[in-house]
């Protein structure tokens, strides 16, 4: 007999009914039959079987033994193994009168005679079945080992056994404490798996193999692994359940899976794999379940022993299945391909660029170029203009999309063509993107194609046309290709083009509405996610909510990215009234610029960059790139949509700079655009109150016409701002009263959910007036005079009186005792 099982049988089961029978009348006949696959304990009942009738003065016999007298009992274990003369014997043993025999036996096989036994017993008394654990029954058996096991460790056990009884001992015996408190099986509890797994018949073992690489299920996936036919591969899952390691619906019991797939022989589970995947290809069905397993953990490469030539198709059909859903698993695959002897290089650096990695990308593409067949090299060349653009490269890019014409990249060097001034060599007379040469009709349009041109037609609306025949072109580019998701490589989305224009323009819902659809739908994939990111965070921060466009704001990888973080940044401070954020991440932003030449979609952080560096007093740092900035525009005809948010971010710097020249003159350039668009006429008439402002005769009616103007843009932060600085400037008090209220009401509508605005104490109503409250809340957070007073629209003269006037309220002299009294009386809901 196997070595026992060291459990015994539950109350009230067939085998505690059994013991219970020979227990009370060990001397009575009895011939019953236990039935169970592997594992189940039989021996374990048939071993408590033996001491209850041994103890009674009972012989126990085996059938290997020469019949005795007639008080013994006959014990056979293993019935399934006999050959058909002992298993006559036991029947003809079964038949006397009075007998006493207990016969145990697996499912499978089935030799000769064992049927006609198994019916003999039956008809004496119903058979004793085994069944599986119950969850309570698995924390009884490790109760043994560790004391209360948790609710998550019994459940693991649990599921992890099938509740076979023999794992559950297997596991109980190997647990730690530690495996115990993390609720983890022990790999130790793989070990007593070895010697069963080495005595499997090689069919059977096979048939195991091709369960733990996902085939179980599949009869004529496996019939064709094995040559055998369907009724060859019936018993086979026979002989599977039998063992214990199946469950009754024929899969691997997960332990045993685990098992087989840490001890079974690796060039056999590797043949099998590869048979499987050869077969699966043949008739188009999906490998990559059967590869998967053969990477290491955490993208080391391949197990040993699985990087063998035969499978290099099966790793590049699984990495293609996976390209869309996990570009840098499908990456993985794509490298384990090429070292079994595929050219995948092209492919490989498509789907690296597509997880993000651009360096690895840009190195596989520039090989492919180099070494590559001429379809390879048009593929590579495509992925390398992908990098360039993130990069901020678009005149590179446009090169090599030039290059490799197709419909798609026509598309996209006539957008990085505009980008970059050359609009002559992109367009068509008609205006529609040059179309590359090839056979007769073209090639037939694809989703990508199709939003390409569509892209490319919206780009050159947005410097030839009018803004709303741009952002309809660009957003039906966007819709087209929708259905791709992340499955596609491309240099900029569709939605990220139409943001873009639409903050040029500042037509901000649509860029929401664009930009909301593709973080939902994921085109672009996780090359574009913080591109999506950063332009979501500037529609906030133009909104006003700047609190809440600090959170999206990613670090953004070396290139395109990089600028707009380090811009937004900038912006979001200065609009904070952070001097120091600004000054800490301006070298930064400096770098940022200096890497990148200059292009259509730079102007944006250019132009906020711009007014951060007149903040700075450091003009010199972007003058070079608003000089190339302007020769663009120059080249493109000075198109509105596209200079004249520039225009407005330079009289902002020149504002900052009391440069009234500057203003004057920027102002008048703006007045020149006004019929444009909405957008432009907005910021032509607030720009003519700026002037006022500087020159100190604003009409405070004017000036909160033109910022209301601004905020029914979306602009509501410039009217604030607007409003506020013309409060500061003016000695009126009547006017500053409407022009503060107006400030404060565009700052109240901007603020975003969770933001503060400014609020007043109720906690000093005998002390301090209500402004004296928000001045004392600022300083305790912080800020300098200067930043107060730009915060509250004040001048920091006034701040600095309200300050003398509230330590002369409060008695005190220093300043650290006046923070530690403001302290004490302001509550931390005065506090911003």
């Amino acid at each position: 007999m196997n070595a026992p099982v060291t459990t015994g049988p539950s109350t009230g089961s067939p085998a505690a009914d059994l013991l219970a029978q020979v227990t009370a009348d060990p001397l009575a006949p009895l011939q019953v039959v236990i039935g169970a696959p592997g594992g189940y304990g039989k021996t374990a009942l048939l071993h408590e079987l033996a001491g209850v009738w041994q103890r009674a003065g009972v012989t126990v016999a085996t059938p290997w033994q020469p019949a005795g007298a007639a008080e013994q009992v006959l014990l056979a274990d293993d019935a399934h193994r006999y050959d058909p003369a002992k298993l006559h014997e036991l029947l003809l043993y079964a038949g006397r009168p009075g007998a006493r025999i207990v016969v145990a036996y697996r499912p499978w096989p089935r030799p000769a005679g064992l049927p006609e036994l198994v019916g003999l017993l039956r008809r004496a008394r119903p058979p004793v079945r085994l069944p599986a654990l119950t969850a309570a029954q698995v924390r009884d058996r490790l109760a043994g080992t560790v004391a209360d096991p948790s609710p998550e460790l019994v459940a693991a056990v649990t599921e992890q056994t099938g509740g076979v009884p023999r794992y559950v001992a297997r596991v109980a015996a190997a647990l730690t404490p530690a495996d115990a408190a993390a609720g983890r099986l022990p790999v130790a509890a793989l070990a007593g798996f070895a010697p069963e797994l080495d005595e499997l018949d090689p069919g059977l073992r096979t048939l195991l193999l091709a369960a733990e690489a996902g085939a179980g299920h599949s009869f004529d996936l496996v019939s064709a692994l094995l040559e055998r036919d369907a009724a060859t591969v019936a018993d086979l899952v026979d002989a599977g359940r039998a063992t214990g390691l199946l469950s009754a619906d024929g899969a691997l019991v997960p332990l045993a899976r685990r098992a087989i797939a840490a001890l079974g022989p690796i060039g056999h589970r590797i043949d099998v794999r590869q048979r499987l995947g050869a077969l699966q290809l043949a008739r188009g069905g999906p490998v990559l379940p059967l590869v998967r397993p053969l990477l290491r953990d955490g993208g080391g490469g391949l197990v040993p022993g699985a990087a063998g030539g035969g499978l290099g198709e099966v790793y590049e059909a699984a990495a293609e299945e996976v390209l869309g859903d996990d570009p840098r698993l499908a990456a993985e695959l794509f490298a384990a391909a090429a070292g079994a002897g595929r050219g995948t290089a092209t492919r490989r650096a498509l789907a690296t660029a597509l997880a993000g990695d651009l360096d690895e990308a840009s190195r596989l593409a520039d090989q492919a170029l180099a070494t590559g067949a001429p379809r390879q090299r048009a593929e590579a060349a495509y992925v390398a203009a992908v990098v360039l653009t993130q990069r901020g490269q678009t005149a590179q890019a446009a090169a090599l999309y030039q290059w490799s014409p197709s419909p798609t990249t026509a598309g996209f060097a006539a957008i990085a063509l505009i980008g970059t001034g050359h609009a002559g060599d992109a367009l068509a007379p008609g205006g529609e993107p040059i179309s590359p040469g090839g056979a007769p009709g073209g090639a037939p349009p694809t989703l990508v194609s199709s939003a390409a041109t569509l892209m490319a037609r919206g780009i050159a609306e947005s410097v030839g046309g009018t803004p709303a025949a741009a952002l309809s072109a660009l957003v039906q580019a966007s819709a087209t290709i929708e259905p791709a998701g992340p499955t596609v490589l491309l240099p900029d989305t569709p939605a990220a083009l139409g943001a873009t224009v639409a903050l040029h323009c500042a037509e901000l819902d649509t860029a929401d509405a664009l930009l909301t659809r593709v973080v939902h739908t994921g085109t672009g994939g996780a090359l574009l996610a913080d591109r999506h990111r950063l332009l979501r965070a500037w529609v906030l921060m133009l909104r006003g909510r700047v609190g809440e466009a600090y959170t999206l704001v990613p670090d953004g990888r070396p290139g395109r990215d990089r600028l707009f973080a380090c811009a937004l940044r900038a912006g979001l401070s200065r609009r904070a009234s952070d001097l120091v954020g600004l000054r800490s991440g301006w070298p930064d932003a400096c770098h940022a610029l200096i890497g990148q030449p200059v292009d259509l979609f730079t102007l944006l952080p250019l132009g906020e960059l711009a007014v951060a560096a007149a903040r700075l007093g450091e003009q010199h740092r972007v003058a070079g790139h608003l000089a190339e900035a302007d020769r663009l525009l120059d080249a493109l005809g000075n198109p509105p949509l596209w200079s004249a948010p520039l225009h407005w971010s330079r009289l902002h710097a020149a504002v900052l700079t009391e440069d009234h020249e500057a203003a004057g003159r920027i102002a008048r350039t703006l007045a020149g655009l006004r019929g444009f668009s909405p957008y432009t006429a907005a910021v032509a008439v607030a720009a003519g109150q700026w002037l006022d402002v500087l020159a100190g005769r604003a009409e405070p009616g004017a000036v909160v016409t033109a910022a209301h103007g601004l905020s029914a843009l979306g602009l509501i932060g410039d009217g604030a701002r607007l409003a506020g600085q013309a409060a500061i400037r003016t000695a009126d008090r009547k006017a500053m009263t409407l022009l503060l209220d107006c400030a404060r009401a565009l700052q109240e509508r901007a603020a975003g959910p969770g933001e503060a605005v400014p609020v007043l104490s109720n906690r000093l109503p005998q002390l301090l007036s209500d402004r004296e409250r928000e001045v004392a809340a600022l300083v305790l957070d912080g800020l300098t005079y200067k930043q107060v007073a730009e915060r509250l629209y004040l001048s920091a003269k006034t701040v600095e009186h309200h300050m003398a006037r509230i330590r002369q309220r409060l008695g005190v002299t220093g300043r650290q005792e006046l923070l530690t009294r403001l302290r004490t009386l302001i509550g931390p809901e005065d506090e911003r």
